[in-house]
Parts: structure tokens; sequence; C-alpha cells
């Protein structure tokens, strides 16, 4: 097998400069909101609601903001949800400082920014293969990943020390300010983020039924969709509660959260990196499910922790297995589905994967709230989340390399995207 290695384009690296940048403000307030709803309420329930309020959109939204997306001049959406998130963002600062902020306008921003920043991932995802050639899609979003998690290494660090000079709720400006930085970057951008000559003879009811279709029609993607909605509904209690178990259960202060923030990152910079090389040397399924099943382990070890810095080491660990299943999974859709379908097929993929979030973190919350006794309830989370993907196994996932386009069909968009993944 001969490996040609293209040059990244100009294009991308405006992309990738202005993301990078929006996801380091990202990591402010990613870091200031739960410490800014645990200020206010002290309640595990509340960050709960918080976390199903930003996701509950997909549910809701999500088939039809993916189908519209692929219809629809990418590049110009991403920049009108830059500046409506840089609006709704900004919002909370300004309420707070004018001492009228409620917990429940935080979660309307919440609901508001995770709605249309779903037609802004979806249009990312599809945007990729038009500014980088199909073989190095691993390449790209290898370095997106570990771009984005090198900002919120240092985002959460540097807000820890901030927030003992300036109000928490400050911090949300920069982020504020990034969305706009993102929206600057992506209108430089020359190219166009879809194909050439992208027609629609249906409409959008039509695109989503095509779109569902692709998805449970194909076994790996399928599968991939199903483990996902289980893993996330056990899962997703841990990164919504874990200001309170850093402070419960470590002893961390406000300032040192950041630390498990920024560790959580560091991994997965570690991580994505490592992607590529690991992928050339073991399947798909040996490196996705295996890195989910030592993820779940390891949560069951920080459950049972007491200590900073071992903690601040096992969540590092956990974040960065975690990526390596969405980086790996990530560009096999991608390389996949055909690009006139990718929008809708993210969106569809993310309904499917994250529909079980809101219930997930509410029963969480309130299982927390019951018992007094977060670290159990991580304990059993990490032990769920070990065996799911030992299960997946036994499905298309276990053997996933069978269900790849084969290089001789390269005439189709499918085919195409194949020849990537052998290279992976």
């Amino acid at each position: 097998m001969t490996t040609t290695t293209h040059r990244l384009s100009g294009d991308f690296w405006k992309f990738f400069i202005g993301q990078t940048i929006s996801n380091f403000g990202s990591s402010f307030t990613a870091f200031a909101l739960p410490l800014l709803i645990f200020r206010l309420t002290g309640s595990a329930l509340n960050l709960a609601i918080s976390s199903a309020t930003a996701f509950l959109p997909y549910l809701l939204f999500g088939l039809v903001i993916g189908a519209w997306v692929d219809r629809v001049k990418r590049k110009r959406l991403m920049i009108v949800v830059d500046i409506i998130n840089a609006l709704a963002i900004a919002s909370i600062a300004l309420l707070a400082h004018l001492e009228r902020l409620e917990i429940w306008w935080i979660y309307v921003v919440g609901f508001l920014t995770s709605t249309v920043s779903i037609a802004f991932h979806a249009a990312e995802f599809a945007a990729i293969p038009n500014l980088v050639p199909h073989t190095e899609l691993v390449t790209a979003n290898g370095r997106i990943q570990a771009s984005y998690s090198a900002a919120q290494v240092a985002g959460p660090l540097l807000a820890g020390l901030l927030v003992a000079t300036v109000p928490l709720s400050d911090l949300l400006l920069l982020d504020a300010a990034s969305f706009l930085i993102s929206a600057v970057a992506l209108a430089s951008i020359r190219r166009p983020f879809e194909a050439t000559g992208r027609t629609h003879s249906t409409n959008i009811r039509q695109d989503i039924g095509a779109g569902l279709r692709y998805v449970l029609g194909h076994p790996v993607l399928r599968n991939i969709s199903l483990m996902m909605a289980l893993v996330n509904f056990v899962a997703s209690t841990v990164g919504t509660q874990l200001v309170l178990f850093g402070q419960r259960r470590l002893g961390a202060s406000e300032s040192e959260v950041g630390y498990l923030f920024a560790a959580g990152s560091a991994g997965v910079v570690v991580l994505a990196l490592l992607a590529g090389p690991l992928r050339k040397r073991f399947s798909f399924s040996t490196v996705a499910l295996g890195a989910l099943t030592v993820e779940g382990l390891l949560i069951m070890v920080f459950s049972q922790t007491t200590g900073l810095w071992l903690g601040v080491l096992l969540w590092a660990l956990a974040q960065g297995l975690g990526i390596l299943f969405n980086i790996n999974t990530g560009s096999l859709r991608q390389a996949i589905v055909p690009n006139e379908m990718l929008g809708r097929v993210m969106s569809i993929a993310g309904v499917l994967a994250w529909s079980a979030i809101p219930l997930g973190t509410l029963l969480g919350g309130y299982a927390i709230e019951r018992t007094g006794d977060v670290a159990l309830v991580f304990l059993v989370i990490g032990a769920l989340m070990a065996i799911i993907p030992t299960i997946f196994r036994l499905t298309a996932l276990g053997r996933a390399e069978d269900y790849l386009p084969k290089p001789a069909d390269a005439e189709t968009d499918v085919a195409r995207a194949g020849s990537v993944v052998e290279q992976l």
C-alpha cells in the first residue's frame, strides 16, 4: 500500500486557527458556567438540568437541522451561528454585572446556543472534506482535535488563575469575543464548504428519511449510534458532576477544579495525536472499543480516589481514551458518507447517540441527590461503561473492517472515501 502526503491548504489553516481560538474561549465557559450554577444553587440536580437543557435540542431539532444544513451555504451559516453565540454568552455576563442573573436564564442560553450549534457542528463536519484531500482526513481531524484540546488545557488553567481576581461571569466575555474571531476567520476562507453543483430535488422530509435509512441500514453506523446512546446515558453524569465531585470528593478549590478540566483536555491532546499511529497498528475495533472499555475501568478507579493529583491523572487518561473513539468513528463517517449527505448524517448520528443524555444526566443528578454519595454513583457508571463496548464486540463493530468500501469501487463517493480509511 502506498501513501501520498498532501500539503494542507491555507484555507484549512484559517479554519483551524479560527476554530482553535473559538474553542479556547469556549473552555472558559465550560469551566465557569458549572461553577456559576453551583454558586447559585449548590445543587447536583441543577447541574444536571443545565446539561439536559443543552442536549434537549438534539432530540427536538437535530434531524431537521441536519437535513437543512445540507441545503444551505455552510460557511454563511457558521458565521451567523458564531454571532448568535457571542451575543447569547455575553448576555449572561451582562445580567450578572447587573445582579439580575437567574438560573432559568442560564438554562435558556444553554438551550439556544446548543440549538444553533447543532447546525454549526453539522456544517463543520461536512466542510472539512472540502478543505483537505480525502487522504488527509484523519490527519486533519486529529490536528483539529489536538489543537482544540490544547486550547482547553490552557483555558481552564488560565481561568482558574483569573477567577481569583475577576468576577467569574467575566470569563464568559472572553468566550463571546472568541466567537467573533471565529466568524472573521471563516469569512476569510475562499473555497466553498460544500461540493460544487449540489442540487436538491427532494424536500427536507425526504432528506431526513434518506439519511435515517442510510444510518440505520449500515451495520457499523447503526451499532455505533446504538452503543453511544447507551454509553452516553450512563456516562453523561460524570462530566456534568465533575465540579461537584472535585469539590466534595477531592477537596478541590474553585481554582483547583480548573486542573481537572485542563488535565482532561491534556489527555485528549496526547491521545488525539496518537490516534493516527495507533490506527495504523491496530484495527478500528481494537482501538475504538478497547479505548471505551479501559475508560470505564479508569472511571471506576477515579470514583474511589480522594487525592486531587491522582484524580487529575486518572481524569486525563479517561478523557484521552474517550477521544480515540470519537476521532476514529468521526473519520470513518466522513470517509464513508457522500459529501452531500454529511450534514444530515452527522445530525442523525448525533440525535441517535445523544438522545439519552438529557434523561441520563437528570437520573444521575437525582441519584447523587438521593444517595448523597457521588463516589458510589461514579463507580456504577464506570462499571457500566466498561461492560457496554465489551458486549458490542459481538456485533458488526467487532469486525468493522469487513464493512469498509473496497478500493475497486473508487468511482462512487463512498468508495473514494474508503481508500482513506485503508490508510488510517
